[in-house]
């Protein structure tokens, strides 16, 4: 189990009991395939938000997007989602 900071004692505990599949779930197949159902739709809505930056770094985006072949705004929400799955870090980028 990797070990989160923000994890107190109880939390950590629970973790790894989930981890270890001490819990048994009372859904029917059928309650089990509706919450699956509502998950993925969840999982896979796009938001719209409205984010200002400077028209320097907004210009190197696109730049690099032009150079990767997609839009920029694809290019943003990737790096976010890289950034919440933890594969990038901004640890001393500030």
């Amino acid at each position: 189990m990797k070990k989160a900071k923000y994890l107190d004692k109880d939390e950590m505990e629970l973790a790894k009991s989930i981890e270890d599949e001490e819990w048994v779930s009372d859904l029917t197949v059928k309650e089990k395939k509706q919450f699956e159902k509502y998950a993925r739709k969840s999982l896979t809505k796009q938001k719209r938000i409205n984010i200002r930056m400077t028209e320097r770094d907004l210009k190197k985006i696109q730049a690099k997007a032009i150079e990767e072949g997609l839009p920029y705004q694809s290019l943003i929400s990737m790096l976010i989602h890289k950034y919440n799955e933890g594969k990038i870090s901004i640890s001393g980028a500030v």
